[in-house]
């Protein structure tokens, strides 16, 4: 069978941050920090604000879009109870950052964008904190609610594996959300499929395999049950959303995607098996060679046994 661990190794490099791109939001990043404080020491004083970068930069589980777009979650904290209601702190936030891009801020539901055109995007979700009580994050028109962004990444990096292997994971399935868009789950919701997946199959040393084996375990737990559970605060469904619509075309994506997995890991021409894989992973996952790869491994890892591993354990 063709083995395309190398051409996954590739495309990973395709769909990580360049170091250019990563300074270049690194620098507005602070920027925009600065931007914040000044603001709020001249406008709100009684309001002093931290900073935590959050999301998939802290997880290490961004990626560049194959618009070459990425973004930045970095979360605004006021340790004290507001006297304002969240979308007016939401508000002053916005009216901080207010230009310092050439384009308008979004005030989203549950963030303040900075948009860097055709480059990258910053967002600034808000939050306060007081002894004794979670982190509360601004929602627009609708109050706060408990949210522990911290919880999320501690919950994460006890999942990871030494090797990274859970980190590309999760990159090439955004990618494989990314390259489909509209129906398909947030970046979040693929974070906690994936992790949850580990708890029941072995990581194989071959990325292609161990992504097959990845797509069964979700495939095999959305057909039980269809819902993602944030594993911490605020604990919700991130799939309570999805009307029966999204819900079916999401789910036969999946089984797409798996039984064409499956096809490239029992393909013994390793082009036409990474055609297979550029079919939902998008132009930038690169093809292979027009060469037959025959192999005597055991049938199980062929017809898709999928807890075994004949590579061994890691």
């Amino acid at each position: 069978m063709a083995n395309c661990h190398h051409l996954f190794q590739t495309f990973h490099g395709e769909i990580s941050i360049g170091s250019s791109k990563r300074t270049r939001v690194t620098n507005s990043k602070d920027g925009l920090r600065k931007r914040i404080r000044k603001w709020f020491k001249e406008n709100h004083p009684g309001y002093v604000p931290k900073f935590y970068i959050q999301g998939s930069k802290k997880m290490k589980t961004d990626i560049r879009t194959k618009d070459d777009i990425c973004d930045l979650d970095d979360g605004v904290y006021f340790f004290r109870e507001p006297d304002v209601t969240s979308t007016t702190l939401q508000e002053w936030v916005w009216d901080a950052v207010d230009g310092y891009t050439s384009t308008t801020p979004e005030h989203r539901k549950k963030c303040i964008r900075s948009i860097f055109e055709k480059d990258y995007e910053i967002d600034h979700p808000v939050y306060y904190k007081v002894e004794g009580r979670e982190y509360r994050l601004a929602v627009k028109n609708s109050g706060w609610r408990d949210d522990d962004p911290k919880a999320m990444v501690d919950w994460f990096s006890g999942k990871k594996d030494k090797e990274g292997r859970l980190v590309r994971l999760v990159k090439y399935e955004k990618a494989w959300c990314d390259n489909i868009r509209s129906y398909m789950p947030s970046g979040l919701a693929m974070t906690i499929l994936i992790s949850n997946a580990l708890d029941n199959i072995t990581l194989n040393e071959r990325d292609d395999i161990s992504l097959r084996d990845v797509l069964n375990e979700i495939k095999k737990t959305l057909d039980n049950k269809f819902e993602c559970i944030v594993p911490v605060t605020p604990k919700d469904d991130l799939f309570a959303h999805f009307d029966e619509t999204r819900k079916e075309k999401f789910l036969t994506a999946l089984t797409n995607f798996l039984d064409d997995a499956n096809k490239a890991i029992r393909e013994e021409n390793q082009l036409k098996s990474s055609k297979l894989w550029k079919k939902h992973l998008g132009d930038r996952f690169p093809d292979g060679e027009d060469k037959e790869e025959k192999s005597k491994l055991r049938s199980s890892i062929v017809v898709g046994a999928y807890t075994s591993n004949p590579w061994g354990n890691e």
